[in-house]
């Protein structure tokens, strides 16, 4: 039906014939003369209708918005001072001979061809007409180039393709399952994967070696900005490889995708500890963009008789820590009180502070409701400690080192954002050395990645202090966004079973669970190890979108639900009765 793309058609082709097919954007009606800009995935032309042609002048006069229409003409040059620097096929217009309406169309629910602020919810009922908008045909068309790349390097450096099943059992990844319940097994359910890393362990048992694959993930968890109940993951895996190894490849194929798609060169990647990211930034994906950081004060604070700062100072499980805002000294009350309710979403009970006015006359220089509190003598310390400059501002963070780290730690980067502080546009990073577990609420263990993470020492050494053990992970973070995260697997049944033992996970369950991985290590698995991307994230990164709803297709809202199909929906009660199931009455309130 055609011989070019609407956007492919530029200069060189002029004096020739060509048809193309796509949607109307606009028409105009210029003193007689019909003019169309027409639209398809590769780009706008315009086309001119003179009255000469009245068969398809009528036509073209009688279109609207969003017709499909199919065009044949010939391909001339602009007038003089009428090109578009900005468009690929700003420098040719096509004199229309031949016009077919294949499609008419309703007026569109927003305007396509201009600028309209439309609610999300709006956006996302009509997202095939979303869709046609310049802004999320680039990002999808952005979204294929990235995943070819990587399917090219990974293809370039022996990764097979491998796909792993949707239809599997509920396995502890850290968040909700969400379950299929079975016909054939009436009672039992199927779990759909929150990642393949079981079956891509078992696939390097089974001599595979290197192993990749664009994988759809789903988890039944709150949403957020970055979150959705099926996401796609970027998910490698490698046999008879270390640490340096596989952070060398991923590495190299993110800096590829960057370079390739962006002209942008990362540099290098430095590496962090983890419990040093934390020391510093209260994150451990911190944002290496902002130059700001967290600093230990409690030594200061311990012997005071506030005891808002000297109950954390004191307590093991505690942190008293500080962070300096370069030129903060201008922020208002109102902007105080509003950081102030920010980081109790964080669970912080209060954000106190010191603005720097004369540093010069000591504390009668200096602006803040606490220094009666703490003591001037205290107060100066401090001041010294964080090399404070007239204009900065201090905040303070005082309770559980969990919560001052996420508080301050999210502080710090919306302040950084706020302020305009950033120092660079991309700041890359490798943070390592994670601990294997971290404390729960009732005060059992958890692995901080998975219970199939290898730790760095051997099973007796972890066994007798498992609280203090590292393991062997790794997580890629840039500008404040974990891109990845991977380790070293677990290639030893007797360490596994070691684990899943420090999780209190009983040899019944470990059995009922795991058995066929347990089985599996007993037959020579070899060592291995891999990491997994989350492709929505990289994507939104690279295109600079707010939301990774900006960059899938037909993605859900922050309720999981899908307003266009208007999914979940409810099923008949026979089709219930099939898999065995029965739903209780709802609750009322």
């Amino acid at each position: 039906m055609r011989s070019h793309y609407c956007g492919d058609i530029t200069e060189a082709y002029i004096d020739q014939t060509v048809t193309f097919c796509g949607w109307v954007h606009r028409r105009r009606d210029h003193g007689g003369v019909i003019f169309l800009d027409v639209r398809d995935r590769e780009g706008l032309v315009q086309v001119v209708f003179d009255p000469d042609t009245v068969e398809a002048f009528n036509t073209a006069d009688s279109v609207r918005s969003e017709f499909v229409v199919q065009i044949t003409g010939r391909v001339r040059a602009r007038p003089a001072g009428s090109e578009n620097e900005n468009m690929n096929t700003g420098k040719i217009e096509i004199l229309g001979k031949e016009i077919a309406v294949l499609n008419k169309a309703a007026t569109p629910p927003f305007p396509l061809d201009e600028y309209s602020p439309v609610g999300e919810d709006v956006r996302l009922h009509y997202r095939y007409m979303d869709l046609r908008r310049d802004e999320m045909q680039h990002n999808l068309r952005f979204r294929h180039k990235v995943t070819t790349h990587i399917r090219n390097f990974l293809d370039q450096n022996g990764f097979l393709d491998i796909e792993t099943p949707i239809l599997t059992r509920a396995t502890p990844e850290g968040a909700r399952d969400y379950l299929v319940p079975s016909r054939t097994h009436q009672g039992s359910f199927f779990a759909l994967p929150q990642s393949p890393q079981l079956f891509k362990q078992l696939l390097m048992v089974s001599g595979f070696d290197r192993y990749y694959q664009i994988a759809k993930c789903f988890r039944d968890e709150d949403l957020r900005a970055d979150r959705q109940p099926e996401f796609t993951q970027i998910d490698i895996e490698a046999s008879f490889i270390d640490e340096e190894q596989i952070m060398e490849i991923t590495q190299g194929m993110i800096k590829g995708i960057f370079k390739e798609q962006l002209g942008v060169d990362l540099g290098d990647f430095p590496r962090m500890p983890y419990s040093e990211a934390m020391t510093r930034f209260g994150s451990d994906k911190p944002d290496l963009r902002i130059p700001m950081e967290l600093v230990d004060v409690a030594d200061l604070l311990q012997d005071i008789e506030f005891k808002v700062f000297a109950g954390p100072a004191k307590d093991p499980k505690g942190r008293v820590a500080a962070l300096k805002v370069p030129g903060g000294a201008e922020l208002s009350r109102k902007q105080i009180d509003e950081y102030t309710k920010y980081v109790s979403i964080y669970g912080a009970k209060g954000l106190a502070w010191i603005k720097v006015n004369e540093l010069e006359n000591g504390v009668n220089g200096l602006q803040s409701p606490i220094i009666k509190f703490i003591g001037e003598d205290n107060t100066m310390k401090i001041m010294e400690r964080l090399d404070v400059k007239n204009g900065d501002i201090v905040f303070f963070g005082a309770d559980k080192a969990k919560i001052v780290n996420e508080a301050i730690g999210a502080l710090r980067v919306k302040l950084g954002l706020d302020l305009n502080l950033l120092e660079k546009e991309w700041a890359p990073m490798w943070v390592v050395d994670f601990p294997m577990f971290e404390e729960t609420s009732d005060g059992g263990l958890t692995a901080i990645h998975h219970p199939f993470t290898a730790p760095s020492c051997s099973p007796e050494e972890l066994k007798a202090d498992p609280v203090n053990a590292l393991s062997r992970a790794y997580d890629m973070v840039l500008n404040g966004v974990e891109l990845g995260g991977g380790s070293l697997r677990i290639h030893d049944q007797q360490m596994q079973q070691t684990v899943f033992e420090i999780l209190n996970i009983s040899e019944e369950e470990q059995q009922e669970k795991f058995g066929f991985l347990l089985d599996a290590l007993k037959f020579g698995a070899p060592p291995h190890g891999g990491l997994a991307f989350g492709l929505d994230r990289l994507i939104m990164l690279m295109v600079g979108a707010d939301s990774i709803r900006e960059v899938i297709a037909f993605p859900k809202t922050q309720s999981a639900a899908c307003v266009m199909t208007d999914a979940p929906g409810v099923v008949e009660n026979k089709n219930l009765r099939e898999v065995g199931i029965q739903l209780r009455p709802k609750e009322t309130k």
